[in-house]
Order: structure tokens, then C-alpha cells, then sequence
């Protein structure tokens, strides 16, 4: 009798050690209480206030491309979505990271940082749901092809920028 008793209180005892490990954790949408009725997202390309060149569907797919991957949202058209994500490129910067032992103007790393407003308007209601400012940083060593590895580094930096609007969006910060 004892041997039984023994087991039901070590198994309930060792099912309350390994449920410990879990508190705080969540099943199902972790979805800001604000955004819950929203399940589909329309990102349609955003608006260029500098004079980066092509930079605004580059940012515009990187953004859908960090949704889709995070899963909370659906991506739609304007039509059918819930919501709509409206995004502007408000600085693209470039700033040298390092320069060349004999010339310092010389740069040998660069670092491209890209900050972007956005806000989530509500489809029906046309309501602000949700607005804020994302900066994306990203670095290279330079290329003899500078544009090109200028171009690189702008497409990562606009991949943490949506990396970190994508988690503002499920996640609410």
C-alpha cells in the first residue's frame, strides 16, 4: 500500500516540477489584445521619402516575407484583409564602420542603416491600430563592386527592420 502511495505522490510531484517549467507559456496566438480580430494583413509597397533608388519594394517584400514567416497573420489583398499595413521609408544611411590601415577615407566596412514608420489601419473602420518606427541595421566589408555590396547590405537591413516590425505586429512590441 505503501509502494502505491508512494508512486501517486512522486508522479503528481514530478508532474508539477516538470508544469513549473512551462508557466508563462501560452498555447495558441500570442497576438496583442488590440490586433486579436485580425487575421489577414494587405502590405502594399511603401511610400520612398529618400532618394535611395528601387528601396521601397525591396522593404515592402522583406516585410512580407517576416509575416509570412512569423505565421500570425495571413497576407492578403486590399480587398479581402482585415487590415492594412501602411509603410514609409523616412532614412536610409550609410555610415563607415572602418577604413583602410594608410588612408582613412579609404572605407573597408560599411554599415547601411534604414529606419521605416508604418501603420496597421483597420480595413473597415479605417482606426490607427497600430503605428510606431522600426530601424534595420545591417554591415559588409566593401566589394570592388560598391554598389553591389551596398545594395546587399540595404536588403539585410531591411530584413531586421522587418523582423522587428513583424514581432511589433504579433507580439505587440
Amino acid at each position: 500500500m505503501n509502494f502505491i502511495r508512494f508512486c501517486a505522490v512522486s508522479g503528481l510531484s514530478m508532474s508539477i516540477v516538470i508544469g513549473s517549467g512551462c508557466a508563462g507559456y501560452r498555447l495558441g496566438s500570442v497576438k496583442p489584445v488590440t490586433l486579436s480580430h485580425i487575421n489577414t494583413i494587405a502590405i502594399p509597397t511603401f511610400k520612398n521619402e529618400t532618394l535611395k533608388q528601387r528601396s521601397q519594394v525591396l522593404v515592402a517584400n522583406e516585410v512580407i516575407k517576416q509575416v509570412q514567416q512569423d505565421g500570425s497573420y495571413a497576407v492578403g489583398t486590399l480587398s479581402s484583409a482585415d487590415a492594412v499595413l501602411h509603410g514609409a521609408i523616412k532614412d536610409v544611411r550609410r555610415r563607415q564602420l572602418r577604413s583602410s590601415r594608410t588612408d582613412t577615407l579609404r572605407t573597408r566596412e560599411i554599415q547601411i542603416i534604414i529606419e521605416i514608420t508604418y501603420s496597421l489601419e483597420d480595413s473597415k473602420t479605417g482606426a490607427i491600430l497600430l503605428q510606431g518606427r522600426v530601424t534595420g541595421r545591417a554591415g559588409a566589408y566593401l566589394d570592388p563592386n560598391f554598389q553591389l555590396t551596398e545594395r546587399q547590405t540595404l536588403q539585410l537591413a531591411a530584413k531586421n527592420a522587418a523582423k522587428s516590425l513583424a514581432t511589433r505586429l504579433s507580439e505587440g512590441y
